[in-house]
């Protein structure tokens, strides 16, 4: 019930937060904004998404995991109605930071909750399922857009996304606090006591690690719908909105596919073995698929629907090292301020990736601009060797 509890809620939330890349051209249409301008929106949600993260993380120490789930999904639901209303940039800012709020929050509650139930010889497959909840989440986000979008406009669809607040009534009947957190000898630390030794090596370098795999996911996943849709004048791929859509939800059957292989190899090969394989791979197919429309010509779009699953799969599926690897890193006590603020703050760094892009897009292209996130895949499969290897340990009280 643990398990799917956070998938459903983290499935809820990626469709939430990535109806915004959906609907970003017909946005930037009505408000007349530039590429840069556009991904300021997803630069703000992203932001307050570490900002939620790390609250929640403190939050669910203290209060309980459930509960704190339970919240976050009421959160970001809502926001995404909000979303709706918008008449200008600065309120469209307002509601996707609150959806950004929710977006980190949920993961933090949700990734302990589902850590603290499983035993270690599992827990890296059971957090990948959990993880492969943000796939789907894509392709009902790609479905919703593909139907709604071209008959009722984005803000239909920025409505549609309240209904995850149904989720909460389940979730507060059927699923328990973790007998690990219930039965806690020590109570809830601090923030500052994952800068303490022998806290503070691990806190800094998964940090270090979460920064550069989210800059490089954001840089890449944020503008890939942007990316299919954009005219080929624009360095974008020509696509239909019904086309992008397509495409989009074979990418994510691969992402689905691929967090749940990171699973199975991270319990038999090890955490670190499995994430390097992973971001090394997903370096090689950002360069080839952002280059695609320059060097492959007319065979373009049969290439990017190819490779699309492969890019999905590699290029998302080592997120499950996260919930997995901080879990057994840091002590009940503080487990979820460790995963909320190491995840979150590198997504909070990685809120840059979106405008980044989108500014090198204004200047040089969609396509050139995705390229330079290979580089900080490639960033990762280094730093990730400078963390302990946590494979079969047991969560410490």
């Amino acid at each position: 019930m643990a398990l799917w509890a956070a998938m459903l809620g983290f499935m809820l939330d990626a469709m939430d937060v990535l109806l915004y890349s959906f609907a970003l051209q017909s946005i930037r249409a009505e408000f007349s904004l530039s590429n840069e301008q556009a991904g300021l929106v997803f630069t703000y949600t992203l932001v307050a998404s570490a900002v939620g993260g790390i609250v929640s993380g403190l939050i669910c120490d203290r209060l309980g995991r459930q509960r704190t789930l339970i919240f976050t999904i009421l959160l970001y639901s809502l926001a995404s109605a909000g979303s709706a209303t918008a008449r200008s940039l600065p309120e469209l800012l307002f509601w996707r930071s609150l959806v950004g709020l929710g977006l980190g929050a949920e993961w933090s509650a949700g990734a302990v909750l589902v850590a603290e139930y499983w035993p270690s010889e599992k827990r890296a497959r059971a957090i990948s399922l959990m993880q492969s909840g943000w796939a789907i989440g894509y392709i009902l986000a790609a479905i919703v857009a593909a139907t709604v979008l071209p008959a009722y406009g984005w803000r239909a669809m920025f409505l549609i996304g309240v209904l995850p607040a149904l989720l909460t009534v389940w979730i507060r009947r059927n699923v328990p606090e973790p007998p690990v957190w219930l039965e806690r000898t020590a109570p809830a630390g601090s923030l500052w006591d994952i800068f303490r030794a022998p806290l503070r090596r691990v806190t800094i370098i998964a940090t270090m690690l979460a920064t550069t795999v989210l800059f490089a996911y954001w840089g890449v996943f944020t503008w890939l719908p942007g990316f299919l849709a954009a005219p080929k004048s624009a360095g974008g791929a020509g696509f239909s909105i019904v086309k992008t859509s397509g495409w989009i939800i074979a990418m994510q059957m691969g992402a689905f596919f691929g967090y749940n292989c990171f699973g199975l190899l991270a319990d038999r090969l090890g955490r670190r073995l499995a994430f390097a394989i992973y971001v090394v791979a997903a370096a090689i197919m950002t360069l080839a698929y952002g280059s695609a429309p320059r060097w492959a010509g007319d065979y373009a779009s049969t290439f990017l629907l190819i490779s699309g699953p492969l890019l999905g799969f590699f290029g998302t599926g080592f997120f499950s090292l996260f919930g997995t690897m901080l879990a057994e890193l840091y002590p009940t006590a503080v487990r979820g301020a460790g995963q909320g603020f190491v995840y979150n703050f590198g997504r909070g760094l990685s809120a840059l990736a979106p405008l980044t892009v989108g500014a090198v897009a204004d200047k040089s292209g969609l396509d050139l601009a995705l390229l330079l996130n290979s580089g900080f895949f490639l960033m990762g499969a280094v730093i990730v060797f400078f963390l302990p290897e946590t494979k079969g340990r047991d969560l410490a009280a």
